[in-house]
């Protein structure tokens, strides 16, 4: 039985999380600047058709950002004299892209505004949804009201995010870490669906993983010698440029690029949902927008917390 005290304090816990969430809306520019969203889209949709990679690294930039104590904008913190910037660390060194684009959407937005009144980790979530929408994906509705971190960890993203060398329990865990299921698991990691790896990331799976197709294999050592040529890269699946189903299909012939992808699909658990969305482009369009409105909840910062920055690069 659960003491009256135990009780009162779930409750106060769970009406704590649900006030973070419900506290993001997906009016909250509505009023303020109706300009604001229509002005994010234009700036993506020019990037992503100039360079149809972009997309992809837009996405990245707010996964990356929200699992390293929420979606604040840190990650587009350069490095200071008080912390060094979460762009170096493993995850992200010579990895993560697009922050001109970012500063471009922002002094687009600045400017319709008439002033910043628009977060930068509100940009990176409209921006990831403008992204996959651009290539042919499905929509949500973003909720917004995030205001923008006066730090960042590259320490803390070092240890929080998830490693392309992760088995199924590893990464069950390090979502889990995040308040995020194995549906989110999988839902999210289909956004793999869109663009490419560095050699340096893969090369190990492609040379000794067991669980590979051996034509596969072949054809990305091909591009992927056992030394050299780290940055050289290769699709995830074989379209990508659109945001479908092939990476699914892909793991299912265990042609899945790194092994955190296969590891999704490896006589585990998420078996049975990547051959769902293998199979059922809906049901994987409306969970990836379920599990990006749930990641956008991750620990933002609302109200009087942290600031609206001038500068993504910055504090003010």
């Amino acid at each position: 039985m659960v003491s009256p005290t135990n009780f009162l304090l779930h409750a106060f816990l769970w009406l704590a999380l649900a006030a973070t969430a419900f506290s993001l809306s997906p009016n909250f520019y509505h009023n303020v600047c109706p300009q604001a969203l229509p002005a994010i889209k234009r700036v993506v949709e020019a990037a992503v058709h100039k360079e149809r990679r972009m997309g992809a690294s837009l996405l990245r930039l707010h996964f990356h950002d929200c699992f390293v104590n929420g979606c604040d904008g840190s990650l587009l913190l350069d490095s200071t004299s008080s912390f060094e910037t979460e762009k170096n660390a493993r995850g992200n060194l010579n990895s993560v892209r697009g922050f001109e684009v970012v500063d471009q959407i922002k002094a687009e937005v600045d400017r319709v505004c008439g002033r910043p009144v628009v977060s930068c980790a509100d940009i990176l979530a409209v921006a990831a949804r403008d992204s996959v929408v651009a290539l042919g994906g499905p929509t949500w509705k973003v909720r917004l009201g995030r205001r923008d971190s006066t730090t960042a960890s590259r320490t803390l993203a070092d240890n929080v995010l998830p490693s392309a060398s992760m088995d199924l329990p590893a990464l069950i865990n390090n979502f889990k870490n995040q308040g995020l299921n194995k549906r989110d698991l999988v839902a999210l990691s289909g956004g793999h669906t869109i663009g490419l790896s560095q050699c340096l990331i893969f090369r190990n799976r492609i040379y000794n993983a067991t669980v590979i197709d051996p034509a596969f294999a072949k054809e990305r050592r091909a591009t992927c010698p056992r030394t050299g040529g780290n940055t050289n890269l290769a699709p995830f699946d074989p379209t990508p440029s659109r945001f479908d189903t092939a990476y699914f299909k892909n793991l299912v012939k265990e042609k899945g690029l790194l092994t955190s992808d296969q590891a999704l699909f490896s006589g585990g658990s998420t078996d049975k949902l990547v051959e769902t969305y293998s199979k059922n482009p809906n049901a994987f369009w409306v969970d990836f927008g379920k599990s990006m409105i749930r990641m956008g909840n991750i620990k933002p910062l609302t109200g009087k917390q942290g600031q609206i920055r001038v500068n993504c690069r910055k504090v003010n």
